[in-house]
């Protein structure tokens, strides 16, 4: 199973691809046809016509990584409408959406409930004390002992 870095881009080229294609020729259609830069790093995956096949183009620091995944049965969950034989465009994904995809989930057909985010803030610093304010004691009181008879 591959996993995506949270700080990359993933891109799904929305015109079916000829399978056959490899580290050059992809690398070109990003260029020319999806006006992407190939080198930026960013995920590129292109689907077969058949929607068995599909390849992940990667530029990494010294050369591309190119990953080819064939399923014996069944197909890739991309909806038909988003393949499309004269799109020249891609569809940005997040790495949730692409685990979705290659595990066969319609990713159309999911929903998304919100949950809870704890907020990007820090707690405000309490104001120092005015001289004319009394300071609140930082020691905690003792219990006090009655004298005990007994």
């Amino acid at each position: 199973m591959l996993s995506f870095e949270t700080g990359r881009r993933i891109f799904i080229a929305r015109a079916a691809t000829d399978m056959r294609k490899s580290f050059n020729t992809l690398a070109a259609i990003v260029e020319q046809q999806l006006g992407h830069d190939p080198f930026t790093g960013d995920v590129f995956v292109f689907i077969g016509k058949r929607r068995n096949r599909l390849k992940v183009l990667v530029w990494d620091a010294s050369g591309f990584w190119l990953c080819a995944r064939r399923l014996e049965e069944g197909t890739f969950a991309v909806p038909v409408p988003l393949l499309e034989a004269s799109a020249t465009s891609v569809v940005q994904v997040s790495p949730a959406e692409m685990a979705m995809v290659l595990e066969g989930i319609n990713v159309h057909r999911a929903t998304y409930h919100r949950h809870y985010h704890r907020p990007d803030r820090r707690p405000e610093p309490c104001p120092a004390p005015t001289p004319d304010e009394p300071r609140a004691s930082t020691t905690s009181p003792s219990p006090s002992r009655g004298d005990a008879t007994g």
